[in-house]
């Protein structure tokens, strides 16, 4: 199937290149776990397994429990998302590529040998070795760019600069526990606001601005995991738009299937 494109993840950065490649004609399926834990779930394709559907910017994607309901949501011009944490979905499609975009800084189960081209986004990868291409994430002037050798470069541990804040936008779990929801996504949060609670744990915000990200409502979640987002610029549309690292990765994702497609196989497709 050479206009198949599986793509493992259905995160915001997962969402923005699944997003891209529907717009460039693609057939695209996502494959995820079945509790993901998404912090930008506005933006999220994921966010179709609890809800039955998704739209992000014009293109919606529905949850769907068997393979052989995937030609109709295609027929629908919807994307399919389906719950696979195995990947077992390559026993009964033979996909063009396969895109590893769950940025789990660590390779948790892609190869190169799953179809004729391999992605992998971010850390944790080899060009070469254990997929075919890698797209580098890490912001900075290599955003996106695609990798025929090597690695990409090592999760820093910081965040992205927005107008001065980095790691003081993101919000991490106290302790291990239930995460209850006080402040959600587009909410406008101040400085030691609580937002929301691990058990009876109150978990507050050091800055102010918008609620960007947050996990889903009655999460299991662990101490030091990543639970919610705050941005400062304070601008409520920017929970709803695909942000400018996903775009950036996206474009990557694009250039190195159509590079695989077009000069290496060829007409091997």
């Amino acid at each position: 199937m050479n206009d198949v494109v599986i793509i493992r993840s259905g995160g915001d950065i997962a969402s923005g290149i699944a997003h891209r490649l529907y717009k460039c004609g693609f057939k695209v399926i996502i494959i995820e776990i079945e509790k993901p834990l998404v912090i930008r779930r506005s933006i999220s394709f994921a966010d179709s397994i609890s809800k039955g559907k998704k739209e992000v910017e014009g293109v919606v994607a529905k949850h769907i429990k068997r393979y052989d309901e995937i030609d109709g949501i295609w027929k629908n011009k919807e994307i399919p998302v389906i719950i696979d944490e195995g990947c077992t979905i390559l026993n009964y499609i033979k996909p063009l590529a396969v895109v590893d975009a769950i940025l789990a800084k660590k390779n948790i189960g892609t190869h190169i040998d799953m179809a004729p081209i391999t992605i992998g986004v971010g850390p944790g990868f080899e060009a070469g070795v254990d997929v075919n291409l890698v797209v580098e994430t890490n912001r900075g002037q290599t955003l996106g760019q695609v990798i025929h050798s090597g690695k990409a470069q090592e999760n820093t541990g910081i965040p992205g600069n927005i107008i001065g804040y980095t790691t003081e936008r993101v919000i991490k779990s106290p302790c291990d526990g239930v995460l209850t929801i006080k402040e959600d996504i587009g909410n406008m949060v101040y400085k030691g606001d609580v937002v929301c609670y691990v058990g009876d744990e109150p978990v507050k915000t050091v800055i102010s601005g918008v609620v960007r990200g947050m996990i889903s409502d009655n999460s299991n979640v662990f101490k030091g995991l990543k639970i919610a987002d705050v941005d400062p610029r304070g601008k409520t549309e920017y929970c709803d738009i695909i942000s400018d690292k996903a775009r950036a990765v996206a474009g990557g994702v694009v250039e190195a299937i159509m590079y695989m497609k077009n000069r290496v196989l060829g007409d091997e497709l």
